[in-house]
């Protein structure tokens, strides 16, 4: 019986914890700082640049580089680069081990000039079929160029149907465990940062992936703009607070969101509202947190060491996760 007992368990290796930083200016609060110190053992994925297609050079570009405005020191941080599929679309297969090579070079760069020192580097690609053959020869390139060990961002989707996309000759990969639904003007339609509904029809093939896999998982939320039933915009920094302002905002009632009206026509934080304009909350609470967390751990294969990186600390809901994301990693 006990032979039996044990055999049937699925095996946990160690869990680290840690914390995406995705803001151009990189400048930590005291409540940050604490929470780096307090749950995540000072580790940090620190986003560099993005790779981007300039229209009007007709070329591909870096944007968004990093400025540090605080010290790095005594944080152990991984560089995060995030390439646009529509930078590989435009390029030549024969470019790949040139921009290989460029983004080698400026990452060096900036991360020689605040002395960080790295052994892994995650490139963030959404990749798509077309472009699948050329973003695998620049991530082989950039690995033999820059000697690290090398992670991959993974999309649900990627994990499905490993066949058509493929599966990037990459050290370890991380499952981008959230945006995994349409985003709707639809004022029933499920939460499209996560929902347990739209996941499930994913993580049977997580078994299957030949890739060990790092989790991210949500801290964010956003405010969906709905205006003549289509939407408008999506806005991070609308919280569920402001919309929660009775003078500016009514409840409308009887719907599976929190969906909000606007009474007047009005700015908030640099956005025009107009009177009438529709606003869905979509958010993460620990109670959805742990549903994710549950859901995606049972589906894993075991992994020695993984890291649960959340998205990310600037997040407006932080002080909301602050004493449960060790708790939430456990589940891992």
């Amino acid at each position: 019986m006990l032979l039996l007992y044990f055999s049937g368990c699925k095996s946990k290796g160690k869990t680290h914890t840690a914390f995406y930083y995705w803001k151009t200016v990189f400048q930590l609060n005291k409540e940050e700082r604490g929470m780096l110190r307090k749950t995540v053992d000072n580790h940090l994925y620190l986003h560099f640049f993005d790779v981007v297609w300039n229209e009007q050079e007709q070329q591909v570009l870096p944007n968004g580089l990093l400025t540090v405005q605080c010290p790095l020191k005594g944080l152990t941080v991984t560089p995060v680069v995030y390439i646009t599929n529509q930078s590989l679309k435009n390029s030549a297969p024969a470019q790949m081990d040139s921009l290989a090579f460029k983004v080698h070079r400026l990452l060096s760069r900036l991360t020689a000039k605040q002395a960080v020192v790295y052994e892994n580097i995650q490139v963030d690609c959404d990749w798509s079929v077309d472009t699948r053959a050329k973003y695998f020869t620049f991530l082989r390139a950039f690995k033999q160029i820059t000697g690290k060990k090398l992670e991959a961002t993974i999309r649900l989707h990627q994990v499905k149907y490993p066949e058509r996309t493929g599966v990037p000759p990459v050290d370890k990969g991380v499952l981008m465990f959230y945006n995994m639904g349409r985003i709707s003007a639809d004022l029933n339609a499920r939460n499209s940062i996560y929902n347990y509904e739209d996941a499930a029809a994913y993580t049977a093939a997580l078994p299957n992936y030949h890739l060990p896999l790092d989790i991210a998982l949500p801290l964010f939320s956003w405010s969906i703009q709905i205006r003549a039933a289509k939407v408008i915009q999506l806005y991070a920094k609308i919280s569920l607070q402001d919309l929660s302002d009775r003078q500016k905002f009514e409840p409308v009632y009887g719907k599976a969101v929190h969906v909000y009206k606007a009474l007047t026509s009005f700015y908030l934080k640099g956005a025009y509202i107009k009177k009438g304009d529709l606003f869905k909350f979509e958010g993460m609470d620990t109670a959805s947190l742990a549903r994710a967390a549950k859901q995606v751990s049972e589906y894993l294969a075991p992994l020695e060491n993984r890291n649960i990186i959340y998205y990310e600390i600037s997040s407006i809901n932080l002080p909301l996760y602050a004493k449960d994301i060790k708790d939430l990693s456990a589940y891992f």
